[in-house]
């Protein structure tokens, strides 16, 4: 055999770059309106031509992820966990983690493309070759619209998810049948004040400007956001056999050898959700979700005593260590996280390892764009206890072609495809789509992050 130099050998390895060179010299942000509420997409780019793509929680403001970027700049984005636990102080729980989550994953995403390698081969390789979905459907005719579907209705519309592959089932707003008159009691001016800022929502998503949407959906926060033990508002025995008639016509569609899992009951406190859960148990459930505040750990433990109904939390949970205390009380069947507030792609697969540590499983939530599912995908197959990955686009029926790149299709019969496509397999966004659904008009429907490049800080968190 020919003797070949150092030289000679590196001639023939496909590098897609030179990574131990590779810098990052931008930041760049868009948004995209996907339902609920809106995500704001990332664009690293770097001084070999190759880009990383990432993307922010729904609802998240850009300012936690702008404030980041003069401490990326100059910096080698192969080096992933090493600039994650140089940010990561500056994420926080729920939206407050969306900046350095999206950074985690366009790291991944780039870091992955100057090896040549899937990110999910860079953090441990394949568990399985496709990614289980589960589809969701709200129980009201519309997003945001407030009108109760029938329930025969919606387990139709369940059984169509079942006719085209998927295997695992959600439905959410179900507060939306507890705010039916009579199914709740609470003090009388606190539901006359909240119903009326519910009903200047539903008015202004039909007829009102950006602004005038922004401040009525401000107003209803102030009222989302009081947790639930404080909202002193009760379940009816009237509204507990509401809901319990509700869900039997559902499964009398769909059947019981399919899961089900329940999302958004309503800011009722710990002894009205125990009422829940138990009227809940016969319907042979996945899981019931986010019951209470994530961070309540003795509600939770309490909870759980006093159901046989699974309990998951943790979309709003930042950082795998979070979830420790409600696992070591034994109060979650499920982990629950979103990768774009849980820390990303690396910090959710160690999050899957510490809950099977605890007996617990892993599904995932996601209600964002093929960026964030994309890279989710890649946690799930190379994580052992992932159970399944949530599918929220059905009324978007341009979501997928958002990506440009060998991937697609992502969705195929209830499963999400991962390949062995470099990073996370995406070559490029659609920016008409992005133009087109989205409040930049522009022909560059990039937004510069140039008045960031200077920002500093003392970060060291001691003395």
């Amino acid at each position: 055999m020919k003797n070949e130099n150092y030289e000679q050998i590196l001639d023939k390895v496909n590098t897609y770059s030179n990574p131990s060179q590779l810098r990052i010299t931008d930041m760049k942000i868009c948004k995209v309106d996907l339902p609920p509420w809106g995500c704001y997409l990332l664009k690293l780019e770097t001084n070999q031509g190759i880009c990383g793509f990432g993307e922010m929680r729904d609802g998240a403001s850009p300012t936690y992820l702008k404030m980041l970027k003069s401490r990326l700049i100059g910096e080698n984005p192969c080096e992933v966990d090493r600039l994650f636990r140089k940010i990561k102080q500056f994420g926080g729980q729920s939206r407050q983690a969306g900046g350095v989550c999206a950074v985690e994953l366009a790291l991944w995403d780039l870091a992955g493309k100057a090896y040549g390698v899937p990110v999910y081969q860079m953090i441990g390789g394949r568990f399985r070759d496709n990614v289980r979905l589960y589809a969701d459907t709200h129980i009201e005719d519309g997003r945001a619209t407030g009108v109760l579907m029938d329930p025969k209705e919606v387990g139709r519309v369940l059984k169509g998810f079942m006719d085209d592959g998927y295997t695992v089932l959600k439905i959410l707003s179900v507060e939306l049948l507890m705010a039916q008159e009579g199914n709740y009691c609470g003090p009388l001016d606190f539901v006359d004040n909240l119903r009326a800022a519910e009903a200047k929502v539903k008015k202004v998503a039909k007829t009102g400007t950006r602004a005038e949407v922004s401040a009525a959906n401000a107003e209803l926060y102030d009222y989302n956001r009081i947790p639930h033990p404080f909202t002193n508002m009760h379940v009816t025995e009237q509204g507990l056999d509401a809901l319990e008639d509700y869900i039997a016509q559902i499964r009398g569609v769909i059947g019981y050898k399919v899961p089900l899992a329940i999302d958004h009951f309503g800011h009722f406190p710990l002894p009205d959700m125990i009422k829940i859960a138990r009227r809940l148990e016969r319907f042979n459930l996945a899981w019931l979700e986010d019951m209470l505040p994530w961070y309540l750990t003795d509600q939770y433990k309490e909870l759980k005593s006093f159901t046989t109904a699974p309990i998951a939390t943790g979309e709003d949970m930042y950082l795998a260590e979070t979830f420790e205390p409600l696992l070591a009380e034994g109060a979650l069947d499920l982990v629950h996280p979103d990768i774009l507030t849980s820390g990303g792609i690396l910090e959710t697969k160690k999050l899957g390892d510490l809950a099977a540590k605890y007996g617990a499983s892993m599904a995932v939530h996601m209600c964002e764009s093929p960026i964030a599912s994309l890279a989710a995908a890649h946690m799930a197959t190379a994580s052992e206890n992932f159970f399944a990955l949530e599918h929220d686009s059905f009324d978007s029926p341009w979501w997928e072609d958002l990506i440009i790149g060998p991937v697609k299709p992502m969705v195929e019969h209830g499963f999400a495809r991962v390949t062995d496509a470099p990073g996370l397999g995406i070559e490029d966004l659609n920016e008409d789509l992005i133009r087109e659904h989205g409040p930049i008009k522009d022909k560059n429907v990039w937004i510069s992050t140039d008045e960031w490049n200077e920002e500093t800080s003392l970060d060291r968190l001691w003395s």
